[in-house]
């Protein structure tokens, strides 16, 4: 079965001819920053090649966590911990939001002292994030036979649901006057001036004064078309559900070989957060040395694999007009197989640390592709060298839950308004200012 199942959203019937902000990508971060705009009374539009959630907003885990984060993001999860609990009465819709804390496992004396030392950087934000062991371990995480010697539990984090969230967020963006078009690629942006005037939509051009790119895996062959170099590649995890599973733990949990969280249904989101694969790509060559870092970083969680990803990519034009086809038509949704090997070691590794996991029935599962940037920390910037373009892309997997968030602060650089956090760990000028760019594990 293709994708999860998420909540449709129509299409607006009519394009407008004219509007102050065109925002190009359906997902929670294109939704939220739409949801702003419109919130502020500016004229919004947006363009969805294909349907509102239909790649990693919907393909992702479900966390709302500022635990573990890199620090740069610390203070914008913060400001998002705060818009959650009320997106339901927001958008008059389920989000599914619940905060029911997540758990950090840790295996060793050295995993203890480094989660102690990330909690220090939560201090400042009033969060409690604190590491728990003996039986306050066991407390928040009954049924666990893993054998740790305890874990990092941050009772200010919780869950949603990614099949909800966007189509939610969207439908409150269009309550609010913004025209939602899905199906409806755009193709170009327009210039006057050298600034942004305008874009190209496969349905017919849209007037504007700015655009915000939120294209997620798609920003950097977009960006490319324009002229505008973004570091980003794209790593593929597994991801399954299972049928309703009574005397779970409440709370969301990672370890090693595995993650879980529970869902509305009473089943649970279960994934590998240490199996991540990268597929080999002419963007592997061109992006080597500004990714070398966070290769170095991360390698023991990466598995590279040379397939046909690397001839998709090599044959899928980097170039084309107003008047061409273009790629985000020809492929509406990315649709990657999830891995069974991923699956079937995921499970057994939660059923040998959670035994009430062996009783679980796998009801799907799906892949996503995860946008990545060589620190791993988003771009939310304008663009100095194209006045009137934006990006907020590059969340690394970390994009659902900080979501709103960064809707608000980019809908805010928009603005010309006071950010809700400092916008400088996320500018785009980072890859060319001499910057060293590199993840931050925060201890």
């Amino acid at each position: 079965m293709p994708g999860p199942r998420v909540i449709p959203v129509h299409s607006d019937p009519d394009l407008p001819t004219r509007v102050d902000v065109v925002v190009i990508g359906g997902g929670i971060i294109g939704c939220s920053t739409a949801l702003e705009l419109a919130e502020a009374g500016l004229k919004v539009a947006l363009c969805e090649k294909g349907e509102i959630a239909h790649e990693q907003s919907s393909r992702n885990w479900g966390w709302v966590r500022i635990s573990r984060r890199d620090p740069r993001e610390i203070p914008l999860m913060a400001e998002a911990l705060r818009i959650w609990p009320d997106l339901n009465e927001r958008t008059g819709r389920e989000v599914g939001y619940r905060k029911a804390g997540i758990m950090f496992a840790c295996h060793s004396d050295k995993d203890l002292s480094n989660n102690e030392k990330w909690a220090e950087h939560a201090r400042p934000f009033q969060i409690e994030s604190k590491v728990l062991t003996g039986r306050a371990f066991a407390d928040v995480m009954p049924g666990c036979d893993e054998g740790v010697k305890g874990g990092l539990f941050t009772s200010a984090d919780g869950r949603a649901e990614p099949q909800w969230a966007a189509p939610a967020i969207a439908e409150a963006a269009r309550d609010r006057g913004a025209s939602i078009l899905t199906r409806c690629a755009v193709r170009t942006v327009e210039t006057s001036a050298g600034k942004v005037s305008g874009v190209v939509t496969e349905k017919g051009a849209i007037a504007c004064d700015a655009v915000v790119l939120a294209g997620g895996a798609w920003s950097r062959l977009f960006s490319g078309n324009a002229g505008i170099a973004l570091p980003q590649l794209k790593v593929l995890n597994t991801v399954m559900r299972t049928d309703p599973l009574d005397g779970g733990p409440e709370a969301a949990y990672w370890s090693d070989d595995f993650a879980f969280r529970k869902r509305a249904d009473g089943g649970y989101t279960v994934a590998n957060g240490s199996i991540n694969v990268v597929d080999i790509v002419p963007d592997s060559f061109r992006l080597a040395m500004a990714f070398l870092p966070a290769l170095m970083h991360d390698w023991r969680d990466l598995r590279f694999r040379l397939g046909g990803r690397f001839m998709t990519e090599a044959s899928t034009r980097r170039r084309w007009t107003g008047a061409d086809v273009t790629p985000f038509e020809e492929t509406r949704v990315l649709d990657p197989q999830p891995s069974e090997r991923v699956m079937k070691k995921t499970l057994a590794a939660a059923a040998k640390a959670f035994p009430i996991f062996a009783k679980a029935k796998i009801a799907q599962s799906w892949a996503g592709m995860i946008d990545v940037t060589p620190d791993a920390v988003p771009v939310i910037s304008a663009v100095d060298a194209l006045p009137g373009f934006h990006i907020a892309t590059g969340f690394s997997g970390h994009g659902f839950g900080i979501g709103p968030a960064a809707g608000r602060l980019m809908a805010q650089i928009v603005l010309g308004k006071t950010p809700c956090v400092d916008p400088h760990p996320y500018r785009f000028g980072r890859f060319t200012d001499g910057s060293q760019v590199a993840p931050d594990d925060g201890f």
